[in-house]
């Protein structure tokens, strides 16, 4: 919360405790330890502004009907030094508090004087975080899932990085294993067929039938003819693969940074191959006995492993063998590492090597079942599983003219991320791919995308700070400018649109918390759309250009306020903040 909603709660939860101090030595609490309470905000606003639950809270410890409790508090209660005017009773002894005026004044000024800073706190106090996110295999195009998993990701970071925490942004580049050896199969028959005819060479069932695969091998054949038509066929694949996948990379790359996302690392899971991670990780998974050889392969225990975690997390013996739990290969019989193997090494790098306190990994919502599993292999090779969080991201639906839009109407194929791109203005795909909790399907309207209306949420939000922007203009021709307003100024904002929108920009820091506590930034979108909302209402009720000039200063100093906080909302979720539209 901000240092001033912190110092109005704080006071709050002093002034009951002098209360009930005062009660005692009155005679009417007995001396006994009390439980704890909450202060929080009401959902309803007709129940003042905050309220308190301390005598339903002391009910036990008293003895005493909590009405009467709250009576008792209330008829001690000195509000004289604080942001509290009154107290009031509801219900079975609910106690709800309405703030003095002078502390939308005080919030006006915190706002002004914090500007870009403003919503920002310590809470994280600078935990090391890494938010992994889009990861996209880097044999093809990037699709819709890694659209949504980008922006997500991406805000997510900024979010908690504003909450207080040391982000790092990932992504991990699977650039080794099984789909790799596809992708050179894929490109090497590709290559022949460029030479030989597709009737001679035939292209599996199970391997990449992209036309990105089709245009990396024509490239290469262009540079190098068919210098390798002859050569061994592993000789021939990997000079496939040593030109396509970095030029594949670079093609993510570039996307996501026109997406406006930069990476503070590329991992390569390649390093952990050749560095030596992967092996030291399974030689600890031998050492602890958590491995087996069967049938040529290596495996791991996963069944006694997961069980037992479960069973700590209270799951009874029925409701594992109901999982049908198996055990998991590490190392295939040709001696490949599996895609599990290497993504346990990958975490142990994260949280033991290099030291994050918690590893929040972004995935599909199709990965669900590797959750657990990646946790409990984590506590077996001694690290702490309950240090990787996941994010699992729901599907994402386009839709064109009401329907289901699935292909693209430029290439004829599905729809790309390079396509989205193209078509949709990134201001509406970054904030619109953040309206909805990542646990839910969402549908992505194309048309409403481009719409340049108050239906456009992004659009609704920018046009609001863009109205502010005219409103400033217009009384700078008028010889009008903002100065600083004294707090019997400000408190001259009574009307109830202006302290509507006063509350709600008070309780930005908190909003920031909350999203970052529970790794949704669609939170803070939301955030902006209710300001946005809010303001338009201010600005058709109450004349900023008015004739009192105390009153034109300070309605100018909250527009002022309400245009600070969606610049640092937009540009904190690098959305463009236009000054006219």
């Amino acid at each position: 919360m901000s240092l001033l909603v912190k110092q109005a709660v704080t006071e709050l939860r002093t002034a009951i405790m002098e209360a009930a101090g005062r009660a005692v030595a009155d005679g009417e609490f007995p001396e006994v330890p009390l439980s704890d309470f909450i202060i929080e905000v009401p959902a309803n606003k007709e129940n003042g502004d905050y309220s308190s639950n301390a005598a339903m809270a002391w009910a036990r410890d008293l003895k005493s009907a909590p009405r009467k409790i709250a009576q008792t508090l209330v008829d001690r209660l000195f509000l004289e030094d604080t942001f509290f005017d009154r107290c009031e009773i509801a219900g079975p002894g609910f106690m709800n508090f309405y703030l003095k005026d002078s502390f939308n004044a005080c919030v006006i000024q915190d706002i002004l004087e914090k500007g870009a800073e403003y919503g920002r706190s310590d809470y994280g106090k600078s935990r090391k975080i890494n938010i992994e996110f889009v990861s996209a295999n880097p044999t093809g195009p990037m699709h819709m899932g890694n659209a949504r998993g980008g922006a997500l990701g991406d805000c997510l970071a900024a979010v908690m990085d504003f909450a207080g925490y040391s982000v790092s942004r990932e992504f991990y580049v699977n650039d080794a294993g099984n789909q790799i050896d596809k992708f050179g199969l894929s490109l090497d028959i590709r290559y022949q067929q460029i030479f030989k005819g597709e009737d001679a060479v035939e292209l599996p069932e199970d391997s990449y039938h992209g036309a990105d695969i089709m245009v990396r091998a024509k490239e290469f054949a262009d540079i190098h003819g068919d210098k390798y038509i002859d050569a061994t066929e592993a000789e021939r694949r990997k000079a496939l693969v040593d030109y396509a996948l970095p030029k594949n990379i670079a093609a993510m790359k570039d996307n996501l940074t026109k997406y406006r996302i930069e990476y503070d690392t590329w991992f390569l899971e390649s390093t952990l191959h050749n560095g030596g991670e992967l092996a030291e990780t399974l030689e600890i998974m031998k050492n602890k006995g958590l491995t087996y050889e069967k049938d040529g392969a290596l495996w791991y225990k996963n069944k006694e492993v997961l069980g037992a975690r479960l069973a700590r997390e209270g799951k009874t013996p029925e409701e594992i063998e109901r999982l049908e739990l198996k055990d998991e290969v590490l190392i295939r019989t040709n001696g490949n590492p599996t895609y599990f193997a290497a993504d346990i090494a990958y975490h142990r790098n994260k949280l033991e090597k290099r030291g994050f306190e918690k590893a929040i990994d972004i995935w599909g919502a199709d990965h669900h079942g590797h959750v657990a599993r990646m946790k409990g292999a984590l506590d077996a090779i001694g690290c702490n599983g309950d240090d990787l969080d996941v994010i699992l991201m729901q599907l994402v639906r386009l839709m064109r003219d009401g329907k289901p839009a699935k292909m693209s109407k430029r290439t004829g194929n599905a729809i790309t991320l390079v396509d989205l791109l193209e078509d949709i203005p990134i201001d509406a795909v970054r904030f619109l791919f953040n309206m909805r909790e990542p646990g839910s399907q969402m549908d992505f309207d194309l048309d409403l995308a481009v719409e340049e209306s108050s239906q456009n949420p992004v659009y609704y939000c920018q046009y609001a700070h863009a109205r502010i922007c005219s409103i400033i203009k217009k009384l700078a021709d008028e010889g009008k400018t903002a100065r600083e307003c004294t707090i019997p100024e400000l408190v001259l904002l009574s009307a109830p649109e202006e302290k509507a929108l006063i509350k709600h920009l008070a309780s930005l820091t908190d909003e920031i918390i909350s999203s970052a506590k529970n790794y949704d930034p669609a939170k803070i979108t939301r955030y902006a759309v209710d300001l946005a909302t809010l303001f338009h209402k201010f600005y058709n009720a109450c004349r900023v250009n008015c004739e009192e000039e105390a009153l034109m200063q300070a309605r100018l100093s909250l527009c002022l306020c309400v245009k600070n906080v969606l610049c640092n909302i937009l540009t904190m979720f690098r959305i463009t903040v236009p000054e006219s539209m």
